[in-house]
Order: C-alpha cells, then sequence, then structure tokens
C-alpha cells in the first residue's frame, strides 16, 4: 500500500501534491462547521489529484499524528474510512491509492521537513502544491514551514477548507500577500502544470 518510507527508486518529478490531514474523523468540537467546507475542498482537491496522477507527480499525505492510534496512518485511515465517523465522505474520496505516500507531521515542524525533504529529493520535486484543512491552521503552518525552503509552493483556493469562509479568506490572504504563494483556482493550474511536470 502507501509508503511512508523514502522511496529507493523514483521517476523523477518536478512537483509534488501535499494533502495536510484529509484523512481525519472530524470528530472535535467544531467539526461538524467545517465538515461542508472539507466536502467541497475533497471534491476539488480528489479532481486535482486525478489531474496531476496523469503528469506523474506524486501525492504525499501529510497527517498529524493522533494518540490514540499509536502514531499510525493506517489506524486512522481505517476508522475514517469503516466507522460512521463525521469525516468519512472526505476519507472516500481523498483515499490513499497504491502508489501515494505519507508522512506523519508531529508538533516539531524540524521533523517533518527532514523527513519531506528526505522524500522530495528522492522525487526531484522542486514544486509543492498543497491541499486541505484547516486553512487558517495546520494547512497554513505547513505552507510556512516550507516556505524558507528553496520549493515554488502553489496553494490552490478551491482545494483548501476551513470552518468559516471568513477562516478561509484570511488564511488565503496570509498565504499569497505574506508568503507571496500562487493561489490560483485548481482549473487554473494547466499551463504550470504543462511546466513543471
Amino acid at each position: 500500500m502507501y509508503s511512508q518510507s523514502v522511496p529507493a527508486s523514483c521517476p523523477g518529478s518536478s512537483a509534488a501534491l501535499l494533502l495536510v490531514d484529509v484523512i481525519h474523523d472530524l470528530e472535535f468540537p467544531g467539526g461538524e462547521q467545517l465538515f461542508g467546507s472539507a466536502k467541497a475542498m475533497a471534491e476539488r482537491t480528489a479532481d486535482l489529484k486525478r489531474r496531476v496522477r496523469r503528469r506523474g507527480i506524486p501525492a504525499i499525505y501529510l497527517n498529524e499524528e493522533d494518540s490514540r492510534f499509536r502514531p499510525s496512518f493506517s489506524r486512522q485511515l481505517k476508522r475514517c474510512l469503516c466507522e460512521p465517523v463525521r469525516g468519512r465522505p472526505i476519507a472516500q474520496l481523498l483515499r490513499p491509492e497504491e502508489e501515494d505516500f505519507f508522512v506523519l507531521r508531529s508538533q516539531q515542524p524540524a521533523g517533518l521537513m527532514a523527513r519531506l525533504d528526505a522524500m522530495l529529493q528522492s522525487f526531484q520535486a522542486g514544486t509543492l502544491i498543497f491541499a486541505g484543512m484547516a486553512a487558517s491552521l495546520c494547512l497554513l503552518f505547513t505552507a510556512n514551514d516550507t516556505y524558507l525552503s528553496d520549493f515554488r509552493l502553489l496553494v490552490p483556493r478551491d482545494c483548501v477548507a476551513a470552518k468559516t469562509e471568513a477562516d478561509r479568506e484570511n488564511a488565503l490572504e496570509q498565504i499569497s500577500y505574506v508568503l507571496d504563494i500562487d493561489t490560483r483556482p485548481s482549473d487554473e493550474l494547466a499551463p504550470l502544470l504543462e511546466l513543471i511536470s
């Protein structure tokens, strides 16, 4: 199935799609507020994932460690797919495929970047496309962590979710104007994908 290990041999790709916390049960206070935005994000992101996959661009799932599962992405995924949790429709739309990869995100950004950098180097990726939730927290901070690296960053605005539309727009404004990251919608990425894949 999907792998956390750095691939020993992998066809080079100049980009990677990073899916931030898309496998989540959403069983927390405020999760019901996030669900509507997350469902729309998942539909657009599933389409984007299919399009970049055809160009040989790998997908990497960045999920926060959940202590209930003794840091295990497989257990988190199984819960989200098989139990009647709020996040199940999102997980079903964005479930990992055999060729996908994952990195568990801990509270130490340096640890994430060390693991992620090794994986991205094996892909020869220079461009990172971010999608996921929540825009005002995990996705914003993860994009910020990679901002100081030598990657070109893209955050399609229709592929991010937040509890409220105001939260989403505020996060996108920071991503666009403070970090100077391209936030054009996913259906406008075709010219860029032509150049980077």
